[in-house]
């Protein structure tokens, strides 16, 4: 009679766990630069409120803010702080979620005003921007 196999066998096991691992050395990476991307997204999502705001101001007075004209305490599970400057850009800096060495971690939004209406160019700066590969779509092509 012959004994059939009943479990695997070490070397099975071992092959097994082998694959396992560089399935996950591979998709890690990704992983994180969708975390990164997500965060970024974050800050672009609060500062819809600003970006309001800014608009409501522009209605009512005709002109862009200054620094001093809106005031946001606004902060997030990625994002610092989200301010509005001179001519009515904004501001968002992000915390080490983004980047750990704090370096990379600015995006602006600034306000483009024709007429009676706002376009929005979304850039980040050449030396504490955030980096270009994390960028939203939109920012990517400078306009959103």
């Amino acid at each position: 009679m012959k004994k059939l196999q009943q479990a695997f066998t070490l070397i099975e096991l071992m092959i097994v766990v082998a694959i396992i691992g560089i399935l996950a050395a591979m998709a890690l990476p990704t992983y994180q630069d969708y975390v990164k991307r997500a965060h970024i997204s974050e800050g672009l999502i609060l500062s819809t409120g600003v970006k309001t705001r800014v608009m409501e101001y522009f209605s009512i007075n005709g002109s862009l803010p200054q620094a001093s004209d809106i005031s946001t305490t606004l902060t997030g599970n990625a994002v610092t702080s989200i301010t509005v400057g001179a001519e009515g850009v904004i501001t968002i800096i992000y915390n080490e979620k983004v980047d750990k060495d704090g370096k990379n971690n600015m995006l602006t939004l600034t306000p483009n005003s024709s007429g009676e209406s706002i376009s929005w160019t979304c850039a980040s700066a050449t030396t504490d921007g955030v980096d270009p590969d994390y960028l939203p779509s939109r920012c990517r092509a400078k306009a959103e």
